[in-house]
C-alpha cells in the first residue's frame, strides 16, 4: 500500500516539474537515484535509518549526486526528502510520480513476455494494436520467460492477457482432472 504521505509529495514534485515542463527529466532522475538506493541495501538502510543525522545522510548524498547529473530541483527535493525524514518512501513516491506522469501523458506501460525473442516486425504490430485497444501512447518492455513454453503473457497495468502455451496446458490439465 501506497501511503498517502508518499502520495503527497509526489503530487508537489510533479506539480513543480509540470511547471518546468519537465515531467518526464525529473521522473529519469527520481528514478536514477532511486535505483541507486534500491540496488544498495546499505545505503537504504542508512538514509532511512533515524539514528543517523541529516547531516551525515546529507553528505553521503552529495557523493551520490555527485556522480550523477540531476538538476537543482531533484536534488533539492532529496535534501527535503532527507530533512523531513521521509527518505525511505522514495520508493513508493518514484510509483506515484510515474502513475500520476503516465495519467498526464496520456501513456500506458505494458510489459509483454515471451519465450522467445520477438521480431521488430511482430513487437511493432502488438504495440500498434495496444496503442488501438487502450487509446493511449504505450511503452514496451520486452522480457523473455522460457517457462512459457511458447506464446505471449501481455501486462497492461493491472490486467493481464496470458496467451502462453503454459496457461493453455494448464487449462487443458483441470479440464482433463474435472471430467474424471
Amino acid at each position: 500500500m501506497i501511503s498517502n504521505i508518499s502520495k503527497r509529495y509526489a503530487r508537489a514534485f510533479f506539480e513543480i516539474a509540470g511547471e518546468e515542463k519537465k515531467l518526464e527529466q525529473y521522473y529519469n532522475e527520481l528514478s536514477q537515484f532511486s535505483s541507486i538506493v534500491a540496488e544498495n541495501k546499505d545505503l537504504g538502510g542508512f538514509l532511512a535509518n533515524p539514528i543517523f543525522d541529516e547531516e551525515a545522510k546529507k553528505k553521503v548524498l552529495e557523493k551520490i549526486i555527485g556522480k550523477l547529473s540531476l538538476s537543482k530541483m531533484t536534488i533539492n527535493f532529496l535534501n527535503l526528502l532527507i530533512d523531513k525524514k521521509r527518505i525511505d518512501v522514495l520508493p513508493d513516491i518514484e510509483t506515484c510520480y510515474r502513475q500520476l506522469m503516465d495519467e498526464t501523458l496520456q501513456k500506458v506501460r505494458v510489459t509483454l513476455k515471451t519465450a522467445f525473442p520477438l521480431s521488430g516486425e511482430m513487437q511493432d504490430y502488438i504495440t500498434s494494436n495496444l496503442k488501438k485497444m487502450t487509446g493511449q501512447a504505450v511503452e514496451v518492455t520486452v522480457e523473455s520467460d522460457k517457462s512459457l513454453l511458447g506464446g505471449i503473457l501481455i501486462g497492461v497495468g493491472d490486467t493481464l492477457y496470458d496467451g502462453s502455451i503454459k496457461n493453455q496446458l494448464n487449462n487443458m490439465r483441470n479440464l482433463l482432472g474435472e471430467a474424471r
